[in-house]
């Protein structure tokens, strides 16, 4: 047998064994295309590829088919196949192919790679998406297996284990950031199995050269495990998806929240209908976290949180949270613009042929159609409305973690404001209600639409007329203004906050501001939304909750006219006036100048008389507060001295060995005790299932101080002054981390704890025996062993 032959001279063994290593090593490349399909979307096109490619190549090299039929056969199965496994939406019944099939594959061919790039995972299955998966697997199989079974020369037929490599390198085009499998680890055993093979198909092959093989494998595996993330460093994938920009900015366009006026006007006309809208939701039109001074605006650096960032969108939208699941269908009326209005969190949205205009940003919600919107289109969305959770629900949750844009142009008053109304409130979601409670209680609601009978409000939400709502003689205004103004006050106290315009079914019929609100709907059961319902909101992140609405506008029945207008409902009853005084009449005296009386000294009511009451009456309650704290305050008092002594110690190992000591210490005052004539290590391990149980990352520090104290105090010299001061960063770092394991409760009892101050009592030892001393003194312990002694002395 002649190594090169075709399959027909070859042994059918060698054969096999090239078509299941080379059908193996395709398959492995093709994996980074599992998430941007979704493995089970994309599975089908991507097993069919292979099996399709790999049964004609066999097939042509038995029955001896020239390459011009081999490559006629592919494009068949490509056009009978394809329509299945690549564009199941132009066939009958999800199998038979259509005219449009064919057409949508040879479009498909050129066209798709750009949709796949454009789209954000998982992209779906919709149109032809799925052809460029299926031609990458189809093409690269039947490369793969032509090279090795149709070419005679063995060089040349070995050179099939270079098209693995290429067709990963397709996937990871078209791939994302974090594949299923890493792509080291993918180059690694391509590479190792490809040279193999090679050397193997190619005759060079020789079983018996075990060193050779060895550290041929080693090579590849320290080369694609190890030194790729030595040179790669911690610098992230490039990804030919992220760096693509689309075409589009929303920032192009006017902020929708400046036309909040407009849509105001359109009183009575129906801006859109929406069917089967869950009780409760709001439809979203734009949502705005980036302010100027001058206009609310969406954000666009880049990031994947920026509520400038609108990317296409396949059939199906990754949703991050749960609730109420709906199937909501929009026909659009007098409404202009690109903004296109949802509900909750979109899984699809369904266009029809407008889809392609379709872009969506994750972070918001929000969606816009570049062509813009027109009269009579009509639209369905599959959302999940979230529950909206109340305030003890909440409960004491911090910020969320999330990036927002700086704001600029922030007008003093926002501060001022901000500081003034919620500088009682404890907890974030406390702070966010306060501020929209204040404001919808403190303030007067109007259009400004002088024409209509609304007290004077000018529109807008620059930083003068934000100022001018806060500090004003009348805070009046509309949703523009108090929800630019709260978006801006909440996020002066540390929260981040976002602007939302968009509608409230039946909100404007709420005339008399008493809650009870008629939907309307026409006899299908669909929402009329008209101008007069348009709302804007504030959305605050609270850690695990996600983004919470606010209500921050006063209701319509608050206005300046009533309020100012007070009729007198309740007149007192008529008195008859006493008759004048005659002009000689006498008027008595004050006072009684026959009785003899004693005088009071006048009371001094001047202001620095009240302060000095003030100040003493302070100072008595301050001091009865220092007396019944003062053995906690002793308590802490030691503890710092004790630190810092530790701390400031001349000998760099007992620095050291003072910073595991604190770690003790804490320990104990946890409610820790070590175990009796433990070393530091133990000690720490034993903790690691007590103190620290459950936190794994905290049992590891500590252990990771053990170590470091043990390393310093028996090693050879004294650690360097930076590497002392890190050590004891180290230190208060865990010490942290320790207490942030208990409750608050506990963790204030830590503090005051005298545990860690009393000494553990010593066992008793035997006296020793007087031993008479040689003549001739022992050698001087030499520094080592004299830290070392000293080291074992405070080792606990």
């Amino acid at each position: 047998m002649r190594p090169g032959q075709r399959i027909g001279v070859r042994e059918p063994a060698d054969a096999a064994r090239d078509v299941l290593v080379l059908v193996a090593a395709v398959a492995l490349a093709l994996t980074p295309l599992l998430p941007v399909y979704g493995t089970s979307a994309v599975l089908p096109a991507l097993l069919g590829g292979v099996l399709l490619a790999a049964t004609v190549t066999v097939v042509g090299a038995l029955r001896r088919w020239s390459a011009l039929v081999v490559v006629a056969v592919l494009v068949a199965v490509y056009a009978i196949a394809g329509g299945a496994l690549a564009a199941p939406t132009t066939t009958v019944a999800g199998v038979v192919p259509t005219p449009a099939t064919f057409a949508a594959l040879a479009r498909g061919a050129a066209s798709t790679w750009k949709q796949v790039l454009t789209l954000q995972p998982p992209v779906g299955t919709g149109g032809t998406l799925l052809v460029a998966a299926f031609l990458l697997s189809l093409v690269g199989t039947a490369t793969a297996l032509t090279l090795t079974l149709r070419v005679r020369r063995p060089s040349v037929a070995s050179l099939a284990a270079v098209v693995p490599v290429l067709v990963l390198a397709g996937a990871v085009v078209l791939g994302t950031r974090q594949p299923p499998v890493p792509p080291v680890v993918i180059g690694t055993v391509l590479a190792a199995v490809g040279l193999s093979w090679a050397a193997w198909r190619n005759g060079s092959w020789r079983p018996r050269r075990v060193v050779a093989t060895g550290a041929l494998a080693a090579v590849a595996a320290a080369g694609g495990l190890v030194g790729a993330p030595l040179v790669l460093a911690d610098q992230p994938r490039v990804v030919v998806r992220d760096e693509i920009v689309p075409p589009f900015d929303p920032r192009d366009y006017p902020s929708p929240l400046a036309s909040f006026r407009r849509l105001v006007k359109l009183d009575d006309t129906v801006l859109l209908t929406v069917d089967g809208l869950p009780q409760g939701a709001r439809v979203r039109l734009a949502t705005f976290d980036r302010y100027d001074g001058v206009v609310f605006n969406v954000a666009g650096d880049g990031s994947a949180e920026a509520s400038g960032e609108f990317r296409r969108v396949g059939d199906v939208i990754d949703v991050p949270v749960r609730g109420e699941s709906a199937r909501v269908d929009v026909t659009i009326g007098a409404l202009q613009g690109v903004w296109l209005p949802t509900v909750g969190h979109a899984r699809s949205v369904d266009l029809g042929r407008a889809t392609a205009d379709l872009r969506f940003n994750d972070a918001s919600g929000a969606a816009v159609v570049t062509s813009g919107v027109r009269e009579g289109m009509t639209y369905s969305l599959d959302v999940v409305v979230p529950p909206v959770p109340d305030d003890d629900a909440i409960g004491g949750a911090g910020a969320g973690a999330v990036v927002q844009p700086a704001s600029g142009g922030t007008p003093q008053a926002v501060a001022v404001a901000a500081a003034d109304v919620a500088r009682d409130a404890g907890t974030p979601v406390q702070v966010a209600r306060t501020i929209a409670t204040h404001l919808s209680e403190e303030g007067y609601f109007s259009h400004g639409l002088t024409d209509a009978g609304d007290y004077p409000s000018l529109s807008g939400h620059g930083a003068a007329r934000l100022a001018d709502l806060l500090v004003g003689d009348v805070m009046v205004g509309d949703g523009e203004q108090y929800a630019a103004a709260a978006a801006l006050m909440i996020r002066e106290r540390g929260l981040p906050a976002r602007v939302v315009l968009g509608f409230v079914p039946g909100s404007g019929d709420d005339a008399e501001g008493d809650g009870e609100v008629t939907v309307p709907t026409d006899e299908g059961g669909a929402v009329e939304i008209r101008g007069r319902d348009v709302q804007a909101w504030v959305e605050v992140a609270f850690a695990g909750r996600g983004w919470v609405p606010f209500d921050v506008t006063p209701p319509r029945s608050r206005t300046p006219e009533q309020e100012q207008e007070e009729t007198d409902t309740d007149p007192q009853p008529q008195v008859v006036q006493p008759p004048a005084l005659p002009p000689d009449r006498v008027t008595p005296p004050d006072d009684d100048t026959e009785q003899p009386q004693t005088e009071d000294p006048p009371a001094d009511d001047s202001g620095l008389a009240l302060w000095l009451r003030i100040a003493a009456w302070t100072g008595i309650g301050l001091g009865g507060v220092l007396v019944l704290l003062s053995p906690v305050l002793v308590v802490v008092a030691l503890k710092a001295r004790r630190r810092r002594r530790r701390r400031r110690a001349a000998d760099p190992v007992r620095r050291v060995a003072g910073g595991w000591d604190e770690v003790v210490d804490t320990a104990r005052d946890m409610g820790g005790v070590p175990a009796a004539a433990a070393t530091r290590r133990e000690t720490a391990r034993l903790w690691s299932t007590t103190i620290a149980g459950g936190h794994p990352a905290v049992a590891a520090r500590v252990e990771a101080l053990a170590r470091r104290a043990d390393r310093a105090v028996f090693a050879a010299g004294s650690p360097e002054r930076a590497e002392v001061e890190a050590y004891w960063a180290d230190v208060d770092a865990t010490v942290e981390a320790l207490r942030r394991t208990l409750p608050w409760r506990r963790r204030v009892r830590s503090h005051a704890s005298p545990a860690s101050l009393r000494r553990p009592s010593a066992p008793a030892r035997a006296p020793r025996q007087q031993v008479a001393l040689p003549s001739t003194a022992p050698a001087a312990p030499t520094r080592r062993t004299r830290r070392t002694r000293r080291a074992r002395r405070g080792e606990r």
